[in-house]
Formats: C-alpha cells, structure tokens, sequence
C-alpha cells in the first residue's frame, strides 16, 4: 500500500479522490438506467422479463418470477444446518438491537385546553433489494429487513437477480425467510426498483425501497425518489483505521482488506501516529493479498483507493478521519473510548482489535447498511426509523384559541394570507 504523509495537500488530494467513487460521478450511466425505468414504468412486466432475460439470461413469465413454497423447501435443503444456525443467532442479535430503537407516539396535553402529540405509523410496504453477481450477501438480507418487521411494516418485499439456473440463490432466500420477507421476486437491477416504485402486474408498488445495489440500481433508486421513498444512494464500501504504535500491524491489514475485497472501487485506509506500523501494515497488506482468493480485485482496490496516511499528532489523525466521514471506522488506539469521543462523522465506530469491521457485518446486531462517500457527515445507519412516519398531533379547545388568535391573525396578515386569517377570525365573530 502507498504510504503518505499527512499534510493538508495530501488530505485535500484524498478527499477529491474518493469523491469519485460517488454514484453521482457516474453521470454516463444514467441515460442507460432512465430509459429502463421508463420503459419498466411504461411496458410493466413486459419489459422486466425482457430485461431479466437480457442481463441475467433468464426466462421469466408472471408464473415463475415469484419464487415459490417449493423453491423455499428445496433452498432449506441446500443451507447446511451449521450456516443455518449462524443465520439465526446472528437474527437474533439484530433484532435485539433494532428492537432498542423503537419509538412510541406520544401525546402532550395542556391545562389550558391543548393537546400536542406525534403518532407514529408504519410503512404500509418497503421493497428491499438484494444484490447478486460478485458475491451472495445473506447477511444484507436480515439488515435490511429486520428494521422493517420490528417497525412493523406491512407488507415486506424481496427482489434480487436470479441465477442462470432461474432460481435464488439458497443462502439469500433462506436468509429472507427467517428474517420475514413477505414475497420474493427473482429479479435485480435497475428493472428491479423500476417494478418496485411503479408496480407491474407481477410486483405490487411499495412505499419505499432499500438495499445497496450496483451502479444501476443506484442510479434507478435516485430516479425514482419522490415516487417512492429510498433509504439512501449507497456507493461502494469503505474502512478507515485509526490506529497508533500499540496496534497489530497483522490484524489491521487484515481488516483493510476485509472492505478491499468487495469490489475494485472499494476504499482501504489507515491513518496512524506510527510511521514504523505503517511500513509493518503495508507489509502484511502484500503477504495477506497473495494468499486470498479474490486478490485480482484486492489489487485493483488497494491501486486505486488504498492509502497509508502518517500523521504527526493523534488529533491530526482524528481530524483527517472525521474529514474523511468513512462508513466503517476502526479505532485501535491505547484509548479507543477517549478517541472515539472526538469523533463527529463515521458510518460504525469499532472500538478495539478485537472489533473487527466484519463482526458488524455479520453478527454484533448494529445495522450494516451505512452511509458512504462522506455522508456520514449528515446521514446515519439504516434503522427502525427508515421504516416509520411521524403526523402530528395538534387539539386546541374554543378556550386555548380564543387566547392566541389575535396573535395568529398577525402573522397570517404579515405574510398577506388573508384567507388564513379569516379562517381563525370567523371563529370568534361577534
């Protein structure tokens, strides 16, 4: 990995450069993924079997696209019981932490004749989209719709690429099962959130739709807002570890690597006190790659977003890393719990060498679906509340409105709304 010192040239360079990665650089993609939504939006089932058949090599019709009882028997045969049992106590976690985040309507009455309150609703239905190609992603599967059962949304639906074979691959489907999916669709791609935001007559409409995807499904979900609801535009995965002389070198590259090998445009970073940990870090980087299995895109992710930055000071190093607004953040510090008070901008926050970024992927409970690309500066983890709304709440009696009214009337005459006026002044005519 490439070593830099961290300076504000060198930091500035960084931040132009994974900027890049964002989907909203990839403007050439976007009159492709327009034309399938509208023809998906126009030509409904029509033009996603023709889509499915013409990027997947599948045949679909109204009476196969929806994967089937028996498809879901046939996959419980093929998980092993062992990966199973994973399965379900990984569930279990996430649901206990998503269950912690819950919220209640609440209402807010007045001596004086008012009651103020927010209600919160469920979503009536949430599409969630499953990738397929480079990798399976069960575990993707029970992020996205764990937060969804516990809010309590109505109707939960499914839709991920089919295999050649025209089926779900067994891994996801199990996984969408245990986690309550009401409905799978076999079908991915820009097409997939096409049929999901406008319906066709084989998948109904939702309210809104989750789930990272591909370049196209990025840009189709970001077509679509306003029709529906989105979670967010994710862009590809990203660490950053903070670290100084007392971390492993071996366990940090291993953990750069971890995100390094989702796909070429992932980001690996590791900003430290240590110019001695970043020479043992880079490395470990270089034995680890050739001894993994997927080493080609290792290479190219590390050649093109893979960095080594040495600070001068720990709060240089904090500094850049809340700079960077990374997705996941390893802190492996002498004191990771004070270093992680000076952090204002992170997807996950993982304190300690033995918190690694995969525990959260897979097990700890904390939601995986994270903000990318520096905005967690102002975005946050998917969670329960992605899939509720909030109404307000609003009672006054005759009495609390004869007390204010005249104070209301002002201020709808000093925007020139007379209507508004009228409205509260015709209560309280003579």
């Amino acid at each position: 990995m490439r070593i830099v010192q961290l300076e504000e040239s060198s930091r500035r360079n960084l931040l132009e450069s994974l900027l890049k990665r964002s989907p909203g650089s990839y403007e050439e993609y976007t009159d492709r993924v327009l034309e399938i939504v509208n023809r998906v939006r126009e030509e409904k089932d029509a033009a996603l079997f023709s889509y499915t058949h013409r990027f997947d090599g599948v045949q679909l019709t109204a009476d196969t696209v929806r994967v089937t009882k028996e498809e879901v028997e046939e996959a419980y045969k093929q998980v092993s019981p062992k990966l199973l049992g994973v399965i379900r106590r990984a569930l279990e976690n996430i649901r206990a932490y998503h269950e912690k985040q819950r919220r209640y309507s609440w209402f807010d009455s007045g001596e004086e004749g008012t009651m103020l309150g927010q209600k919160i609703s469920p979503l009536g239905s949430c599409g969630v989209y499953v990738p397929g190609g480079k990798a399976v992603y069960p575990s993707s599967v029970l992020m996205n719709i764990v937060p969804a059962k516990v809010a309590g949304v109505g109707k939960i639906v499914m839709t991920t690429p089919p295999g050649r074979d025209g089926k779900v691959n067994p891994h996801t489907l199990v996984a969408a099962m245990e986690a309550g999916a009401d409905e799978v669709y076999k079908v991915g791609g820009a097409q997939a959130i096409a049929a999901l935001a406008f319906g066709t007559e084989s998948i109904p409409k939702v309210d809104k739709i989750v789930g990272p995807g591909n370049i196209y499904v990025a840009l189709a979900k970001k077509s679509v807002f306003g029709h529906v609801s989105i979670d967010s535009i994710a862009g590809p995965s990203e660490i950053l570890v903070l670290a100084d002389e007392t971390a492993n070198p071996r366990y940090v590259a291993a953990d750069l690597l971890s995100q390094a090998e989702h796909d070429e445009m992932a980001s690996a970073i590791l900003v430290t006190t240590s110019p001695e940990l970043a020479r043992k870090v880079s490395e470990q980087v270089d034995i680890f790659v050739k001894q993994l299995s997927r080493r080609e895109i290792l290479e190219k992710s590390l050649e093109n977003y893979g960095y080594i930055l040495v600070a001068d000071s720990l709060q240089e190093a904090i500094d850049a890393a809340n700079d960077i607004a990374s997705e996941h953040l390893e802190i492996v510090t002498k004191d990771p719990f004070y270093v992680m008070t000076k952090i204002k901008n992170a997807g996950a926050i993982f304190l300690g060498e033995y918190s690694s970024e995969p525990l959260g992927d897979y097990f700890a409970g904390p939601n995986h679906i994270l903000p990318t690309n520096g905005t967690a500066k102002f975005f946050s983890p998917l969670s329960v509340d992605d899939f509720v709304k909030k109404s307000s709440i609003i009672y006054y009696s005759r009495e609390a409105l004869e007390a204010v009214h005249e104070d209301i009337e002002a201020f709808a005459q000093a925007e020139q709304l007379t209507a508004h006026a009228n409205s509260i002044a015709v209560r309280f005519e003579e």
